[in-house]
């Protein structure tokens, strides 16, 4: 079994990596230099070295260990990719786990964490519902505090920038694995702006000299729907400047926000196809106001959007098709396939394998009788919080 779980997270760290060596690529995130290429090489060993140590140590103490493992919807499709990395880290390390879906409602996760600790669950790791909402989480940690039991959250911010610590420094077994909010959409804008100074003219359908462009935004509220946002067009903005270009133009004048939002808080595919299909039975070429870009904060939304433009005969992956580009955030499976099929344009790999293999290390130290915190040096730990670990992002546009 010791050698299953080694031989899982030496890969999910060698992920984790070379992900990192790209962490600040511009438009491809996939070519790197010998040197780099030989230090993520380094950098992966010793992430792998850590993590395999105490995940072993805890296969040999997991039948101590009970935990509760709460996503905030198990429709989501990042998610569902990280729930399916961690049942198979925590079931190799022999570590008796449950899941539980919170189904986007914070109180029935609330519940279900009351229930799991009455039950003897003795360590938590909870997607919280509410991102970003300071009581939400503080909750949280309330119960896990009376408790006496160690809590992880991940992927889902649990306090805004303005309160950044505040929750995570009020406990002392408490950490977070998540990503830096902010640079997902600094990648992707950087992604579309040097797509679109390449390929410009033939993106401008009508030929108006500007971009028009539509913006999903997931959920109003989210810390990463709100940075992906922002920087997903101000930076596309920068780099079109600075090569002479106009800034993009959002679609519908009338919307202000400049964006769509999934008013059930889902980043959902769905929500995302009906918006764009009542926007090209407006916006399109007949019309002379083709939507020419779309930006998605997630893969889930840019699949929604790629159905619809299918149903009118766009994005069919042929070369007589016109293709509109469409950029999403996750680097899914799905969302890879649509790019390997000429639909898709480009995603940012938000690494589902390192999700899982960062909170995995931080399961194995309490299996292990460790501090929460325990040898994570080799992790990307935030300067201002010692307990919040970041998994790198990586530009995505193809294998």
């Amino acid at each position: 079994m010791k050698k299953k779980v080694l031989a899982l997270v030496m890969t999910a760290a060698m992920v984790m990596g070379l992900a990192a060596c790209g962490g600040n690529a511009q438009s491809t995130g996939n070519s790197a230099a010998p040197a780099e290429t030989e230090a993520a090489a380094s950098t992966a060993a010793g992430k792998a070295e850590s993590v395999a140590e105490a995940v072993s140590e805890a296969a040999e103490k997991g039948e101590d260990l009970n935990v509760g493992v709460f996503y905030y919807t198990y429709s989501d499709t990042y998610i569902t990719s990280v729930r399916t990395a961690l049942d198979k880290a925590l079931t190799d390390a022999g570590i008796t786990f449950q899941n539980f879906d919170g189904n986007s409602n914070q109180t029935t996760q609330n519940e279900q964490i009351d229930t799991a600790i009455v039950q003897g669950c003795n360590l938590l790791v909870v997607n919280i519902v509410t991102s970003g909402s300071v009581d939400a989480s503080q909750a949280i940690v309330d119960k896990a505090s009376a408790a006496g039991v160690p809590v992880i959250f991940f992927n889902r911010a649990v306090e805004g920038d303005e309160d950044e610590g505040k929750v995570l420094g009020s406990y002392d077994k408490c950490a977070f694995v998540g990503t830096d909010a902010p640079e997902a959409g600094h990648m992707q804008g950087e992604m579309i702006g040097n797509y679109l100074v390449e390929n410009f003219d033939t993106v401008d359908l009508n030929g108006d000299g500007k971009i028009s462009y539509a913006m999903f935004m997931g959920q109003l509220g989210n810390v990463e729907a709100i940075y992906r946002t922002q920087y997903g067009v101000e930076d596309a903005n920068k780099v079109l400047v600075e090569n002479g270009k106009p800034e993009l133009e959002y679609f519908d004048a009338s919307n202000t926000d400049c964006y769509q939002v999934d008013q059930d808080g889902n980043w959902s595919a769905t929500a995302a196809n009906n918006y764009m299909n009542t926007n090209l039975a407006q916006y399109n070429e007949e019309n002379g106001n083709m939507i020419e870009l779309i930006i998605c904060n997630n893969d889930g939304m840019a699949e929604g959007a790629i159905s619809a433009l299918n149903d009118k005969g766009y994005n069919l992956g042929t070369e007589d098709c016109t293709t509109i580009p469409v950029f999403g955030v996750d680097a899914t499976d799905a969302a890879k396939q649509l790019i390997a099929d000429g639909k898709m344009t480009g995603t940012i790999k938000q690494d589902a394998e390192g999700m899982a293999n960062g909170i995995a290390h931080l399961v194995g130290n309490v299996g292990a009788g460790k501090e929460l915190m325990a040898e994570t040096e080799d992790f990307n730990i935030s300067e201002k919080v010692s307990n919040k670990i970041f998994i790198p992002y990586a530009a995505y546009t193809g294998e």
